[in-house]
């Protein structure tokens, strides 16, 4: 007997084909968790974004404007944000949520971001109150 005969043949193939596929699914697999990897990185760039125009603008403004919910659409698959403040009673302080909302395939995803703000009421300017600033003499 110098070859292999057919049984040895047919395992040798079934083993080989059975690693062939479990490499397969390991990288179908791998490629998916990465877009879905990508698409969270996405939707916290969104919620960090939207908290530094918040920031900027100051949490007073922001709610004044009253634009509390949009959507970003030069992203695929289509983000949603929302923002929601909850005044903390406590030296004009907020409790700042975004939530960036998508959908992977027909599932639908989420991120929540929180954070505290404080207002611009807490803060006076130097000098106020006194007629003519600090450490000057009043006439």
């Amino acid at each position: 007997m110098l070859g292999f005969n057919l049984v040895e043949t047919l395992v040798a193939t079934m083993i080989l084909s059975g690693s062939v596929l479990t490499l397969g699914a390991i990288g179908t697999n791998a490629l998916s968790n990465t877009r879905m990897h990508r698409h969270y990185e996405t939707a916290a760039a969104l919620a960090e974004r939207q908290l530094s125009l918040i920031d900027f603008a100051g949490i007073d403004q922001f709610i004044e404007a009253g634009q509390m919910e949009g959507v970003a659409e030069e992203f695929e698959p289509g983000y949603q944000w929302s923002v929601a403040t909850e005044y903390q009673q406590v030296d004009n302080l907020y409790l700042v949520t975004i939530s960036v909302m998508w959908l992977e395939g027909s599932r639908p995803r989420r991120l929540v971001v929180q954070t505290m703000l404080n207002g611009s009421g807490a803060i006076t300017e130097p000098g106020a109150g006194t007629a003519g600033g600090e450490g000057q003499p009043q006439p």
